[in-house]
């Protein structure tokens, strides 16, 4: 499905939520930077790549959320990966093709993708 708009995303958004509706917010997040930055550095793109990928693995108790611009604008489109007990990954300048690596090292396995990581907190 081709993003239009804000209410084709938000479909999108819904659509996986009811796909993976036994996650809980104890869980694995994934959080993408959907700020006016974000979306001009193709974050629709890469939140719809994270949403598909999940979706064809049909990987459960897991959170995909979107926040605002957190200033590393230069480093967008930024995705964050947060696993119960281990340090929050922050991954920059993702692009569609990152996501199934992203997907599958470190929200599966635990493996860090370190050449696309630009911040551990």
């Amino acid at each position: 499905m081709a993003i239009r708009s804000l209410d084709d995303l938000r479909k999108i958004k819904e659509s996986a939520r009811q796909a993976t509706s036994a996650r809980h917010e104890s869980g694995t997040q994934v959080i993408v930077g959907m700020g006016t930055c974000g979306i001009a550095a193709g974050a629709r793109t890469v939140m719809t790549a994270i949403l598909d990928e999940i979706s064809r693995r049909g990987i459960q108790n897991v959170s995909v959320m979107q926040t605002g611009c957190i200033g590393m604008c230069q480093k967008e489109p930024l995705v964050d990966i947060v696993r119960p007990g281990e340090p929050r990954v922050t991954y920059g300048n993702v692009g569609p093709e990152d996501v199934p690596r992203i997907i599958s090292e470190h929200l599966v396995n635990g493996r860090i993708v370190t050449d696309l990581v630009v911040a551990k907190l």
